[in-house]
């Protein structure tokens, strides 16, 4: 063999390194050839590339000097296929300007539109503008208007895009009568080239620029920015004749564009003629009149965009509104398509109040939005924009005008109907219709139904859907609608005139079949009801009793006893859900509820109604309380919310078993527990407040509420006889409260009328707060006892005792005149001003005098520089009020409620009214029933009934006292000149009447013994020289046997006038 074993591996090795090494050569040599390909091609490129650039800048070197168009087409065609955004924006931008001179040009041969005409360009020509205009979206939706280098580039590429949607700007077309015929075909084109936008969101474009050039500080936008930008948005709307999918993309992204109508008034008032021209707010409203459509709209919108949709739509309204066209055609399709979008809102939103994905906005409140939307919640607030929904001419139109074609049939001074009788008595409703008959005979033949009466319940449904939507405007859609000219009233009468008895059984029958309260006829009783609440709240004395317009004193009767009833059938036929707070049938109840509150507080402030109005004669007080004792829910509610329906005594009654019953549950009760021990507590009379309050402090309340007997100490330190079966702990009650009423004290200040009232300046005195806390436990036991005690409360205190004061609509205003007539006279004179208010120079603030320290104190905060004006003057008339009233004994009133309402449980005060309450603590205001006192007298001493001083005692009250005189009697033995409300049987302890010349420890009552020891011994001294007395912790009248009726008469008359008592006898 020539070749070994290594010999051959070598070989091998070396010729397949030598293969692999030919294999490399041929790589690197293709690669070079590769490299070398693409940098000549690059090469080749670039100097194309330059090549074209170089002869685009030399044709576009001056833009002014038009050239043939199919020559300026080459060039920029050339210049797209290798075209760079960044690179060749001005060329783009060069371009752009030359085409839209060239469309303005006469001559064919210069125009670019004349490229179209041939037919070797034709159809490359529009793919080549469609790519001109797919630039120009490209550029517009990086563009700044606010930069000034973007805001000229934008204008043109906005004027490059307006020139190519319609021919109208196509001058050679225009201009020559011979091209005439190929303007059909021309239209076809540009609606092809509007599709092509269309595919190319142009809508998104479009709303970009009006957000970025909108929504700043400030307005970037110019007047011919804007002109454009809806301009190609209209043209697209027509060329594409309204399509559905066009238009709704119309309306998400370009109509909801917050403030949108507002900027066009000021930068582009033709857009809003070429609106108005095609009747664009009736288009828009019959896509919301599709409920698919609104939930499209809703769920590609963040609910604060929705809102800006409804103000430019409103703002389209209120501009459309004087045109006949929106009064004969669009008013319904407006009101249902507004209420239809707004309930998709309300059922949409997701209201939150307390979480970190919630949003507040300025009208709709806190809520979660929609996390899919991408459109920013941070918009102006649309107040200015939604207001003319409820105010001025818009309003007239949706609502008013209805009203009154609605009517129109009923005579302007026919009155309203009554509600029918509130007894199912027959007799009394025979009596009330035969009484309405002679009244009126064509009273009741008016019936309101027709399209007017069908579009005032619609209207209405609007406005309730507003107040439920846009929660945060409430109280200004209320006001709108209260003070629009006389809106309300006819909303009254409308209602009124539903049926023969003022619309009850009308609302009631439609109540009873929908309990869910969705019917236009119960929202539109529930707006009345919110919008009348209102309306009254703000009302002063001057206006609702004097002047009486347009509301007069019947109105409010009529209206309260339509409540009164409505509310009390409601109840009691169980038509609202009144547990579930969040049900629709229990908000109406609630708004109806209210406005019988407020008219009912007013009658008990200053009377309008007859006596017993507001009882329902069907309810008894035997058959009530035995339903309330059998746990009957409809009773329990009916005392709970409307407790006026029943009368005074059985309230105080249910009262009085309210109290008894809790003695029995805490065992306090002495009657009813065999091992009962009363509370004993001794007392320095002439430290009655200091000790009072030390035990009291120490108390526990179970023993404050039960038995208290009273040991007093005499000022030389010695024990008084005797501890009490009640009279001294009554006495003890009287003196304390006495005591600290006594204005000198500074606690407590009196009105003009001699009212108490917290005193501002109360904090003088050492640890005030708590003796007002003390107070107001002293007087929650006497009420809790049934001690009536002569303490005449100011009006507006007792509101803030009663918790009337932290409802939305509690008026400070109204009650001011029970503490100063004079404020109320003056403020009054400032809410009636019919000059200048700024004149006067009055601001938000108020100055206190207190020991000749001035300070001034704001009503709002800033207030001392906010000047009052015509425009907030009634905002300014509440506060002060507010102020005088609240404000300033805010921390004194309530350290007084709290000690109050520790003793009396706050559920039991709602079944009164503020004189009533009063009644409650100082007794009734009616006239002394001498016969009841009589029967439920107690004699000692040797008198009887028919004891002859006794007999002449009667007669002097009953023949020869004045009513002022035997108030005083009461006075003189009880302490308190009222009668007890229950009548005398409830006196404690029970009035009596004592001979003097008997000694008490021989007294042991009438018993036969004492008669007859009385008669042998009551004439063993004269008593013409002696004077009655009293001991009213015992309500003990203390008389001598007197000889004559004469002397008895006057001795008497002079004890009571002189306020005499133990210190006279």
């Amino acid at each position: 063999m020539m070749f070994g074993e290594d010999s051959k591996t070598q070989f091998i090795e070396q010729t397949r390194a030598a293969r692999i090494e030919r294999a490399n050569d041929r790589k690197r040599e293709q690669s070079a050839i590769l490299v070398q390909s693409f940098v000549r091609g690059w090469l080749v490129r670039k100097r194309t590339q330059n090549l074209i650039l170089y002869q685009f800048d030399e044709t576009f070197e001056n833009i002014s000097d038009l050239k043939p168009a199919v020559k300026v087409y080459v060039t920029a065609k050339k210049l797209l296929n290798c075209y760079n955004e960044q690179r060749d924006r001005h060329r783009f931008e060069k371009l752009c300007r030359y085409i839209i001179l060239s469309l303005e040009s006469e001559s064919i041969k210069y125009s670019y539109i004349s490229v179209a005409l041939t037919k070797e360009h034709a159809v490359n020509w529009i793919n080549h503008v469609k790519e001109i205009l797919s630039l120009c979206l490209g550029y517009l939706s990086t563009l700044q208007p606010k930069s000034l280098e973007d805001s000229c580039f934008l204008h043109t590429l906005l004027h490059m895009i307006v020139s190519f949607t319609s021919t109208s700007r196509w001058c050679a077309i225009n201009s020559n009568n011979s091209l005439q015929g190929l303007k059909p075909g021309l239209e076809r084109l540009t609606e092809n080239l509007v599709a092509h936008l269309l595919n190319n969101d142009v809508f998104n474009t479009m709303q970009k620029l009006l957000i970025t050039g909108l929504l700043g500080i400030k307005v970037f936008l110019k007047p011919v920015a804007m002109t454009a930008i809806m301009t190609i948005c209209w043209r697209c709307l027509v060329l594409s004749n309204f399509s559905t999918n066009v238009f709704l993309l119309f309306v998400i992204k370009i109509y909801s564009i917050p403030l949108l109508m507002e900027h066009l008034i000021s930068l582009s008032p033709k857009i809003i003629e070429t609106f108005q021209s095609i009747n664009l707010l009736e288009k828009i409203m019959l896509l919301l009149n599709d409920q698919n459509q609104c939930d499209e709209i809703y769920h590609s919108l963040h609910p604060s965009w929705c809102l800006s949709l409804i103000g430019n739509i409103i703002h389209l309204a209120e501009l459309s509104a004087e045109t006949k066209q929106f009064e004969e055609n669009s008013t319904s399709v407006f009101i249902v398509g507004l209420t239809s979008f707004l309930d998709t809102i309300r059922n949409n939103v997701v209201k939150k109040h307390s979480n970190v994905s919630s949003v507040w906005h300025p009208e709709l409140g806190w809520f979660t939005a929609n996390s899919k939307c991408q459109c920013s919640p941070n918009i102006p607030p649309l107040k200015s924009q939604l207001i003319p929904l409820w105010c001025g001419n818009l309003c007239s139109k949706l609502l008013r005008c209805h009203l009154i074609n609605a009517l129109a049939q009923i005579p302007e001074n026919q009155q309203v109907p009554s509600p029918p009788p509130k007894t199912n008595n027959p007799i009394a409703i025979i009596k009330k219709a035969f009484d309405l008959r002679l009244s009126n005979t064509n009273q009741f033949t008016y019936k309101l139904t027709g399209i007017h009466g069908t579009k005032v319940v619609a209207a209405c449904n609007l406005y309730f859907t507003c107040l439920k939507t846009i929660t945060q405007l409430k109280l200004d859609i209320i006001t709108g609608l209260c003070y629009h000219e006389d809106t309300l009233y006819l909303l009254w009468r409308f209602l009124a005139f539903l049926d023969s008895h003022c619309g009850l059984k009308n609302l009631l029958d439609i109540l009873e079949s929908d309990k869910n309260c969705n019917s236009g006829e119960l929202r539109m009783l529930q707006l009345f009801c919110d919008s009348m609440s209102h309306y009254i709240t703000i009302l002063d004395d001057i206006e609702m009793y004097e002047l009486q317009k347009p509301f007069v004193l019947r109105d409010y009767i009529l209206m309260s006893s339509f409540l009164n009833i409505f509310l009390y059938k409601g109840i009691s036929q169980n038509l609202f859900d009144i547990q579930d707070t969040t049900s629709s049938s229990n908000s109406l109840f609630r708004s109806c509820r209210t406005l019988l509150m407020v008219l009912y507080r007013r009658d008990c402030r200053r009377s309008f109604a007859p006596t017993g109005h507001w009882l329902i004669g069907d309810l008894k007080t035997s058959s009530f309380f035995n339903e309330l004792k059998k746990g009957r829910k409809i009773y329990s509610i009916l005392i709970q919310e409307i407790p006026h329906i029943v009368s005074h005594e059985t309230r105080v009654r249910l009262f009085r078993k309210y109290v008894s019953r809790e003695k029995i549950a805490l065992g306090v009760h002495e009657y009813d527990n065999e091992n009962f021990q009363p509370t004993v507590i001794t007392i320095r009379r002439n430290r009655i407040i200091e000790d009072g309050y030390t035990y009291v402090s120490e108390m526990s309340l179970k023993n404050f509420k039960g038995v208290i007997r009273v040991k007093f100490i005499n000022e030389q330190g010695l024990d008084e006889a005797g501890i009490d079966q009640d009279g001294v702990f009554k006495e003890f009650l009287e003196e304390t409260i006495k005591r600290v009423f006594d204005p000198s004290l500074n606690l407590f200040r009196t009105t003009e009328e001699q009212r108490l009232y917290p005193s501002p300046s109360s904090h003088i005195q050492e640890n005030h707060l708590n003796l007002f806390e003390f107070v107001g436990r002293i007087l929650g036991k006497a009420v809790y006892e049934g001690i009536v005690v002569e303490v005449p409360f100011a009006s507006f205190f007792l509101s803030q005792l009663l918790g009337q004061t932290q409802e939305l609509l509690y008026s400070s205003m109204d009650e001011l005149p029970s503490l100063d007539n004079d404020l109320y006279r003056n403020l009054t004179s400032v809410k009636h001003y019919e000059g200048d208010v700024s004149e006067l120079d009055l601001t938000f603030s108020v100055v206190d005098n207190h020991l000749g320290q001035l300070t001034t104190h704001d009503l709002i905060p800033g207030g001392r520089v906010i000047t009052v004006t015509n425009q907030n003057k009634i905002n300014y008339v509440h506060l002060m009020a507010h102020y005088v009233m609240h404000t300033q004994i805010k921390a004194q009133t309530a350290a007084f409620i709290k000690g109050f309402k520790s003793v009396i449980n706050p559920e039991w005060l709602s079944l009164f009214s503020t004189p009533e309450l009063q009644k409650l603590i100082s007794g009734d205001n009616a006239p002394i029933d001498l016969l009841d006192l009589r029967r439920t007298t107690q004699y000692y001493g040797g008198f009887h009934d028919s004891h002859r001083v006794i007999l002449w005692l009667w007669e002097v009250l009953q023949k020869d006292f004045t009513e002022k005189e035997r108030s005083l009697f009461l006075k003189f033995v009880t302490s308190c000149s009222k009668p007890p409300l229950l009548g005398f049987a409830y006196l404690e302890p029970p009035f009596s009447i004592r001979c003097v010349q008997v000694s008490d420890d021989e007294d042991f009552g009438d018993t036969l013994v004492s008669v007859i020891r009385g008669f042998f011994t009551i004439r063993k001294k004269d008593p013409n020289l002696r004077l009655p007395s009293a001991s009213t912790c015992f309500n003990l009248l203390k008389l001598p046997n007197y000889q004559k009726k004469s002397i008895l008469r006057d001795k008497l008359r002079y004890a009571i006038s002189s306020n005499t008592g133990f210190e006279l006898s």
